[in-house]
């Protein structure tokens, strides 16, 4: 009998026991195509310069309290991501994951203000459908309903818009341009409603991860969002815990929109999964308001900067940079888009495919033409993820893609040294699921 608490009780698990690429190995020898470990895996199970790195670093040292000490790899990690950072980035927060770095900027956000002695600013917007981590503050600023439900009566009040999804969100007789000016100018009536002078920041993901699947937002809606922002003095926080770091074909996924965030957070693909880690990035107007005021940011957890977990990410933004595997996400990215809508893009069932890099999305539906999605009680992405786990491929359906009760898809992010016959692959096992479980037309 196990004494783990697993994520799922009803679940019988696999004992994961080796790693090979982009292969995981079970304790019967089974392997999988991991395609959908949440975009966490970029260099794969077995990069030796990652695997050397950490090492090393635990040969050396392995704790040492950020309130006593620094340590040189957190150092030389800072340096290395402010060097290829957007806009005016110029200070790193490191933390041990994604929801403690989305935590730690809303209340970053927060203290800002009152350092500069607006302490009426308190309100966080962001968008429907949008994740951004479990912590409470986090989980407030999600507008997931169906994370965020029997959790309600303790959640921090935050208001949501509409998301950048044209798929379903576009009129018919409406340009692409025009849809997002209309969904970003959603944010200004917001704060007008709110009240400019309460509003302390607005947080979105660049590329909408586990609750849409991978959806892009259309040209000229970011650069909308931060003029919106400026004209009321709002920060903009982008979240880039799951389409960061090289995901999206950009180190950071900011970078294809044309813009820079006054705070950005970033985890997953920072580690690789080589050690647990995240970094909450902010401008050095910020920083300096804490600098100049207060001295003191008054939060903190207790493995902020850890060294073995930052030299194992300061090895990984190495292995990004110097191999630039970035680039190589957005050419294999466009084989594997090229790849899934050769097989389903005209799929009864598929109403869209989308992405960018190697962060791509299929959209699951009852009915292509009306884009119906299939009813929740069917379980169509529980039965599909199990479906090609049996098939030996982990990929990462979710339900609850149009407002967290209707609606499927099915999110794809292999690492980023994919073959192309890994592509094949990937393919061959992901239709032998979808035959399984959907419907014949």
């Amino acid at each position: 009998m196990s004494h783990v608490f697993p994520r799922h009780t009803k679940a019988t698990l696999p004992t994961a026991t080796g790693g090979d690429g982009c292969y995981l190995i079970d304790s019967d020898g089974k392997r999988y195509l991991d395609c959908g470990d949440a975009a966490v895996s970029c260099l794969g199970h077995s990069d030796q310069a990652v695997i050397a790195a950490v090492q090393e670093q635990v040969a050396k040292i392995a704790f040492v309290h950020s309130g006593f000490m620094t340590s040189e790899p957190a150092e030389q990690l800072a340096d290395l991501l402010i060097q290829h950072a957007p806009g005016d980035l110029d200070r790193v927060y490191f933390v041990s994951g994604g929801s403690e770095a989305t935590e730690s900027a809303i209340k970053l956000a927060r203290q800002f203000y009152l350092e500069i002695g607006q302490p009426e600013r308190r309100h966080v917007i962001a968008r429907k459908q949008s994740y951004h981590g479990n912590t409470l503050g986090a989980l407030s600023a999600g507008g997931n309903e169906w994370r965020r439900a029997q959790f309600a009566p303790l959640l921090v009040e935050m208001s949501h818009i509409a998301p950048c999804y044209e798929y379903t969100g576009r009129a018919g007789d409406e340009s692409s341009f025009d849809y997002g000016q209309r969904v970003a100018n959603e944010l200004e009536t917001e704060i007008l409603r709110v009240g400019p002078e309460a509003v302390m920041a607005f947080m979105a993901e660049p590329v909408v991860g586990a609750t849409l699947g991978a959806v892009t937002a259309v040209e000229g809606y970011f650069k909308r969002i931060r003029e919106i922002c400026d004209q009321y003095g709002v920060l903009l926080i982008l979240d880039e815990v799951m389409c960061g770091m090289g995901r999206t074909g950009h180190l950071f996924a900011c970078d294809h929109d044309g813009i820079a965030p006054d705070i950005l957070c970033i985890a997953k693909g920072l580690g690789a999964g080589y050690q647990p880690i995240g970094a909450m990035l902010c401008t050095d107007k910020i920083y300096s308001a804490i600098e100049t005021g207060s001295g003191f940011f008054q939060h903190g957890h207790t493995y902020l900067g850890h060294p073995v977990a930052t030299a194992a990410a300061l090895a990984v933004v190495q292995e990004l940079i110097g191999r630039d595997l970035p680039a190589r996400a957005q050419t294999m990215g466009e084989k594997l888009q090229s790849a899934l809508e050769a097989a389903f893009g005209q799929h009864a069932h598929v109403g869209d495919i989308r992405g960018r890099g190697l962060f791509r999305g299929i959209e699951i539906v009852e009915d292509r033409d009306s884009k119906k999605p299939f009813d929740p009680a069917l379980g169509i992405a529980g039965k599909l993820k199990k479906a090609a786990f049996e098939e030996g491929l982990i990929c990462y359906p979710m339900a609850g893609t149009r407002d967290g009760r209707h609606g499927d898809h099915v999110l794809l992010a292999p690492p980023f040294i994919i073959e192309e016959t890994q592509i094949d692959e990937l393919v061959v096992k992901l239709a032998s699921a979808m035959v399984k479980v959907l419907p014949a037309p």
